[in-house]
């Protein structure tokens, strides 16, 4: 890789409470679809890397998963992917809702911010849904009151508003220093991480709020067919904790993971820019969010996770 004095990076991780668009807000930054959406919390389960590359400006972000109190080993892996994501980065992007309330855990999360001196940009997301602006500045002017801030941006991730003043304001963090990733490079997670958690996407949209949340998505075979580059075939495994939930995953007559299946083949034909042939399996595997044998061969491996 090639490397310019006048190139330059930053680091910054995306932090916030479930569900206030954090993943949302990564993807209208990258133009491009990195992270898994939903509407429910805690979609995010690790750290997912995007890479944004314009001109001699390169932002690496780190889309982290909404902070919470632990109630399961799955959760404690969570919590401690955002802690190391904070721990080594440039900057902090601290996103919060539009004309909600300062929780106490986004109090105890600036005031974390606040004593490790590490630079933080507010972004008030999802402006497109508050009926009055006088609400967004009081709360502009409660948040200046928990931290100082190096900018707030309001901004809406579904419309795109704000989203290239927050760009502007991020590419004041880069430093000189060279580009750590290929220009071209949009995130660093393998093909087979990027199918499993389309799969888990369906999950989430399409079922009801529990079953999703105790389902992980293991990719066990994706491989191009010999001689015919435009067909790719993709077996995974859905992984639920009771046979309750196996059953409402398949559906009557297979009708649910049937649809499962068509929603995620759409989308990785889309990313992949190829044929897929999709296969899905659903397996019990009780309890595995708090086993952590289960977690590491589902690939929640807390000796991975590095700042």
């Amino acid at each position: 890789m090639s490397s310019r004095p006048e190139q330059k990076s930053a680091f910054v991780a995306i932090v916030g409470l479930p569900n206030v668009g954090k993943s949302s807000l990564m993807n209208a930054l990258l133009g491009s679809k990195v992270s898994i959406v939903s509407r429910k919390p805690q979609t995010t389960r690790t750290r997912v890397l995007g890479v944004l590359t314009e001109g001699d400006d390169q932002l690496v972000f780190f889309d982290t998963p909404g902070l919470l109190k632990p109630r399961s080993r799955l959760d404690g892996y969570m919590l401690q992917a955002v802690e190391q994501s904070v721990a080594g980065v440039d900057a902090c992007l601290l996103v919060t809702e539009a004309g909600r309330k300062i929780s106490d855990g986004e109090r105890r999360l600036a005031g974390r911010l606040r004593d490790a001196k590490m630079p933080a940009l507010l972004a008030v997301n999802k402006i497109d849904l508050l009926p009055r602006k006088s609400a967004l500045m009081a709360q502009i002017a409660a948040w200046a009151k928990e931290l100082d801030f190096a900018a707030v941006v309001p901004v809406s991730a579904k419309t795109g508003s704000g989203i290239g003043d927050l760009k502007d304001e991020l590419q004041k963090r880069a430093a000189p220093g060279g580009h750590f990733f290929d220009d071209d490079a949009l995130t660093d997670q393998p093909e087979r991480v990027l199918a499993a958690e389309i799969v888990r996407e369906k999950l989430l949209r399409l079922l009801s709020r529990e079953v999703p949340h105790g389902a992980a998505v293991s990719v066990e075979r994706m491989s191009r067919r010999p001689g015919n580059a435009g067909i790719a075939d993709v077996t995974a495994t859905i992984y639920c904790e009771k046979e309750s939930q196996k059953g409402i995953i398949i559906g009557k007559g297979g009708a649910m993971l049937k649809k499962i299946g068509t929603f995620a083949r759409a989308d990785m034909e889309k990313l992949f820019g190829c044929r897929i042939n999709l296969k899905l399996w659903v397996r019990v595997r009780e309890d595995w969010r708090n086993r952590e044998s289960a977690l590491r061969a589902l690939g929640y491996d807390r000796s991975q996770l590095k700042p």
